[in-house]
């Protein structure tokens, strides 16, 4: 439901593609309009990815409704507030400050990072990949982030997180690789999203903020990503 999965749903229901959202609000909207500006057939599935029964649940009703599974793409992530630094490196200053530096991060913020994109990973693929194992072949995309290579100021919490994605993704490619599944990942740059939108632009103005205006002086098309750009 964010930016990043509705521009590969798009790109998947263009050519025809039968897709199932799995999402924890209702996005029954969202499928009938795909379905109809695209002819193809998207459903929408209630689960959480951190809740394995549910997406049993969810699994299900695709299965009942579209068929066997052969691919599965996992996007869900984010980053949360109380995993954030509020300055972007430690000075003399903040040493009067601990609170806005690295000593100010709370375990719970961190804990919730790395459940959303490490767990709402895994255990997405050990539920969904099953139909993949019975047929012996499909493919698994992930989505990591190029902060899991190039790590931004300020998002530790997240930027670990998708690193440990792309060691997951290596571990599970030799994994499966001898029962017909195949598994990779994708490196996002940087794209606005609700999540990272308090921190890149000034809410009050919409224009950039000086850390936003600052990812685009150092991004070579000196621009943000725009969704079609993950479309392929």
């Amino acid at each position: 439901s964010g930016v990043i999965g509705t521009a590969m749903v798009k790109a998947m229901a263009s050519v025809g593609v039968k897709i199932a959202i799995i999402s924890r609000q209702p996005l029954e909207l969202l499928a009938t309009e795909l379905s109809n500006e695209f002819g193809s057939e998207v459903i929408c599935v209630q689960g959480d990815v951190l809740d394995k029964e549910s997406l049993v649940l969810a699994k299900q009703t695709i299965n009942e409704k579209l068929g066997d599974i052969d691919l599965l793409i996992n996007c869900a992530g984010g980053n949360h507030p109380t995993a954030t630094t509020k300055v972007e490196q430690m000075d003399e200053n903040s040493l009067d400050h601990l609170e806005d530096t690295f000593y100010g991060l709370e375990m719970d913020g961190f804990d919730k990072v790395f459940a959303l994109n490490f767990k709402g990973t895994l255990v997405p693929t050990m539920v969904f990949t099953t139909d993949m194992l019975k047929n012996k072949k499909g493919v698994v995309l992930n989505v990591s982030s190029m902060n899991s290579y190039k790590p931004l100021t300020k998002i530790p919490a997240y930027s670990a997180a998708k690193a440990s994605i792309n060691n997951f993704t290596q571990w599970l490619a030799v994994h499966l690789a001898k029962v017909g599944i195949r598994v990779n990942a994708i490196a996002p740059g940087f794209f606005i999203t609700d999540q990272n939108r308090f921190l890149v632009q000034d809410q009050a103005t919409g224009n950039f903020s000086a850390r936003g205006q600052k990812i685009v002086n150092n991004t070579p098309m000196g621009k943000f990503g725009e969704p079609e750009d993950l479309q392929g």
